[in-house]
C-alpha cells in the first residue's frame, strides 16, 4: 500500500492550499471531505494528470491541489 500524504500550505492572505499524495484517481475527495468542510468553503479543486490515472496506470503517488478559503 502506498504512503498517503496530506500537505497544507497556509498563505499570508489566509488561504489554505491542500495537496493530497498517494491516492489513486478521485478517492482523495472522500479522504478530505470532512476536513475541508471544517476549514471553510472550497474555492477551487484541481487534479493533476496523475489524478486521472487508474490503479493499473499509476506507478507513483498522485497529487490533488485544493484551495480552501
Amino acid at each position: 500500500m502506498p504512503q498517503r500524504t496530506l500537505r497544507f500550505k497556509i498563505r499570508q492572505d489566509g488561504v489554505v492550499e491542500e495537496t493530497v499524495e498517494g491516492i489513486v484517481g478521485t478517492d482523495c475527495y472522500q479522504l478530505t471531505e470532512k476536513l475541508e468542510s471544517a476549514l471553510g468553503s472550497v474555492e477551487q479543486t484541481q487534479l493533476t494528470s496523475e489524478g486521472y490515472a487508474t490503479a493499473e496506470e499509476q506507478s507513483e503517488s498522485i497529487s490533488e491541489h485544493i484551495t480552501i478559503i
